[in-house]
């Protein structure tokens, strides 16, 4: 699942016009209610709990979301913001702490009751769901929406799990096959009951059942790419008005009934997001209290950063959890000469860590990593394949890997960020310092957020023709397990024409089988021991270069409420959220 980092937007004077309206919640910080707080205290509990409900939750971002359709989205911050409008059969249980880890039903009556073949499940979706026309939500949406997300070239941004794991033959498709009766991957024998039939047994198919993919879709209501325009809503909220790329207003959907649904509340009455908001600009406004919430997740800048740990008073109103991401660059082993492993090795000596931590902002954005899965996930096992004296890089053992790859003399690559990202530019200019120092020479290439992994660092054609051999990225799980976070960055299948997030095109056999006998093992103990030998066998690779274990320094203004950081998602919980 991607993180984004996002620090400058071309509709930033447009957003900020909607940011800094008048309305009811957060005109201000609404006085120091942070009195009665403690640093990193929305860690583990909620703070500032209040049942009252109204007023207008503002979130903004630095850049844009990739879709705000949740069958087309893979930001972890938008898994987390659809659910505002969207319920998947499935959702993590709202609870700070550990507790937030349990799958519970959502949209669906219960959790999955498998065969015992592991191969078949099936699930009872609840009576009497309405969309925001009042038209009642059937099994089939459910069914329609997994196909548009899976089984089109038009919608590439999310993950391919039900394409790669149900058992559907060739199926087109419904946007060249328009009969549904045709998917045979899931099969609806009444208007409430949902069965899915995998290829093989797949022991953590409810976590796959959280993704917003499973969130219904009416088929007469889908217009492609452009059904993000207007997503048709069955939670609490629904959209308003939304300039894509620009802004997006949410308001009460008054056919969403609390009865029903035991994970969420109104306690809002409108939600507002502005989108390509200056990055200092936006922690400004959250200091001030303008602003309610940054959609990304990210924490706040350097500059912001100082200050909150300089003032006790602001300090005592933030957090700096761990979150369970993964910052790294990806080495392509399809970009001569990183074909050859020890021109690979030859980078992961070379680089100064400590340099790269810094670029994120020190210590306390993150502990210096070294291996695939973060500490967060069930198979991490603490380990380093390429040590080298404090972090800083081993110059010799660079340079020996050269001399083994043929290059003595290094060799030219380019590095690619996403432009607005400060912290990631930053990354690369520390690694350019680094790997300049054994001859390596590098040229930063830097590209659009919104089209990254869609058009450059995550379309292979565009990869190989332009020489992208360092890109820069960070994951966490799509669901907290070693394979919810290893195979879509690791397995050979999970490699796309666009929308790759394994841009190091890795293609291990034996990673592969890993993870392929892993998922399909009900010991839960075993499967732990697969992810831990597929983090070890992707580090042997030298094509995935570790930065760090990202933490963030998170600033909950005053006058905000029910806020705890969520557990599953990997930052505050937004549809707990309320202000006054």
């Amino acid at each position: 699942m991607k993180r984004t980092w996002r620090t400058a937007g071309v509709a930033a004077t447009a957003a900020l016009a909607l940011v800094l309206s008048g309305c009811g919640g957060g005109g201000g910080t609404g006085g120091d209610d942070t009195v009665n707080t403690t640093f990193n205290q929305a860690v583990n509990t909620i703070v500032n709990q209040d049942d009252k409900a109204g007023g207008t939750l503002k979130f903004a971002i630095t850049d844009a979301p990739d879709s705000v359709d949740p069958g087309n989205t893979y930001y972890a911050f938008n898994w987390d913001f659809t659910r505002l409008y969207a319920r998947a059969l499935l959702t993590f249980d709202n609870k700070p702490g550990k507790a937030g880890l349990k799958v519970v039903p959502d949209l669906a009556e219960g959790l999955g009751t498998p065969s015992e073949d592991g191969k078949t499940w099936t699930y009872k979706i609840r009576k009497g769901i309405k969309y925001e026309d009042g038209t009642e939500v059937k099994a089939a949406d459910v069914k329609y929406a997994i196909a548009r997300s899976n089984y089109t070239d038009e919608l590439t941004s999310g993950p391919k799990y039900f394409a790669q794991y149900l058992d559907a033959g060739d199926y087109k498709g419904p946007y060249k096959d328009k009969n549904l009766d045709n998917f045979k991957g899931i099969e609806t024998p009444d208007d409430y009951t949902l069965v899915f039939k995998l290829k093989q047994p797949f022991y953590e198919f409810d976590y796959l059942l959280t993704n917003p993919q499973s969130a219904p879709v009416p088929a007469a209501k889908d217009t492609g790419l452009k059904y993000q325009e207007h997503p048709v809503a069955t939670g609490p909220y629904k959209v308003e008005s939304h300039q894509v790329g620009k802004s997006l207003v949410l308001v009460k959907n008054p056919m969403w009934n609390q009865a029903s649904d035991p994970i969420r509340k109104q306690n809002v009455d409108r939600i507002e997001l502005a989108m390509g908001v200056n990055g200092a600009t936006l922690d400004e406004q959250l200091l001030a209290g303008t602003t309610h919430v940054n959609l990304g997740g990210t924490g706040v800048e350097a500059a912001a950063q100082a200050k909150i740990l300089r003032q006790d008073k602001l300090k005592r109103a933030a957090d700096n959890p761990l979150t369970g991401f993964l910052r790294y660059a990806m080495l392509s082993t399809k970009v001569k000469p990183f074909d050859n492993i020890e021109c690979r090795k030859a980078v992961q000596y070379a680089v100064d860590k400590t340099a790269i931590q810094g670029a994120y902002g020190g210590p306390i954005a993150g502990d210096i990593a070294s291996t695939a899965l973060p500490p967060t996930e069930t198979g991490h096992t603490k380990y380093d394949l390429y040590p080298t004296p404090g972090n800083k890089g081993d110059l010799n053992k660079a340079k020996a890997a050269l001399q083994a790859c043929g290059q003595p003399n290094g060799f030219e690559t380019n590095i690619a960020v996403r432009e607005d990202r400060a912290k990631e530019v930053a990354a690369a200019e520390a690694i350019q310092q680094s790997l300049a120092k054994v001859g390596i020479r590098t040229q930063i290439k830097k590209f659009p957020s919104g089209d990254y992994t869609s058009q450059y660092a995550g379309k292979p054609e565009y990869v190989h023709k332009n020489n992208l051999g360092i890109i820069i990225a960070g994951w966490g799980s799509d669901w907290p397990t070693g394979f919810g976070f290893l195979s879509q960055i690791a397995h050979g299948e999970a490699i796309k024409p666009s929308g790759n997030y394994n841009e190091m095109e890795l293609n291990d056999p034996e990673v592969n089988r890993l993870l392929d006998e892993g998922i399909r093992n009900p010991n839960q103990a075993e499967r732990e021991k697969a992810w831990s030998q597929v983090d070890r066998k992707v580090m042997e690779s030298a094509a995935l270069l570790p930065f760090i274990y990202e933490k963030v320094l998170t600033y909950r203004p005053p006058s905000l409420t029910n806020v705890y950081f969520h557990e599953a998602y990997k930052m505050y919980d937004y549809t707990a959220l309320g202000v006054k």
